[in-house]
């Protein structure tokens, strides 16, 4: 067995069901053989503002992400170290004083909208996946999320996903697809392709 730790990169636009996709490979996978690290706990800490400029915060452009710390821990894992990773909070845009520690596993999946935007993560990455979906089938998604997980009205959803989401999905999420290796259409409803995803991965690590 070789001691070669595979990155893969998990991209697709907001509610396109990367999530589901990550989840269905981690339990197709051997018990304690993959590590994730998701686009979100890297978010630049914002919990000294106001809750009128959190109000203002577009988490959907590559600037909001602190990708130097993202890159360092990608770095980290690839070299077998664990790594304490952050954990931000959406209602107070903000990192809690307390980490989670990542161990190095066979297997690191990065997962996020924006991992494909910077070249830097791309470099780090041995497979490159985009999740594929309809727009409104991602919008009921993020529609549903955002008011159970987000604490946003159904009207705050509308106008921070026309606003912010929709604009930033076709200038930089959309375009980030050309970098793919394998392009999922249909999120986690795509057995097929989560499937042959599952089985080169295992061909990769030799597990």
């Amino acid at each position: 067995m070789s001691d070669k730790r595979l990155i893969i990169g998990i991209a697709g636009g907001s509610g396109c069901g990367k999530s589901t996709v990550v989840s269905l490979i981690k339990k197709k996978l051997p018990k304690n053989s993959v590590t994730i690290l998701p686009q979100d706990a890297y978010y630049k800490d914002n919990g000294h503002l106001s809750p009128e400029d959190r109000a203002k915060i577009n988490f959907d452009h590559p600037s909001s992400i602190e990708f130097n710390l993202l890159v360092k821990h990608i770095e980290m894992l690839r070299a077998g170290e664990s790594v304490n990773m952050p954990i931000y909070s959406y209602l107070t845009c903000g990192r809690s004083k307390e980490t989670i520690l990542a161990e190095a596993r066979r297997v690191i999946i990065v997962e996020g909208i924006l991992i494909l935007t910077n070249p830097r993560v791309r470099e780090r990455l041995d497979i490159k996946v985009f999740v594929d979906a309809d727009p409104d089938d991602r919008l009921m998604r993020i529609i549903h999320r955002d008011i159970e997980e987000r604490g946003r009205s159904f009207q705050q959803v509308l106008q921070h996903y026309d606003k912010y989401v929709k604009p930033m999905h076709l200038q930089f999420i959309e375009p980030s697809k050309r970098y793919a290796d394998i392009i999922v259409p249909q999120g986690g409803a795509n057995h097929v392709a989560i499937d042959i995803l599952t089985s080169r991965i295992r061909q990769n690590i030799e597990l």
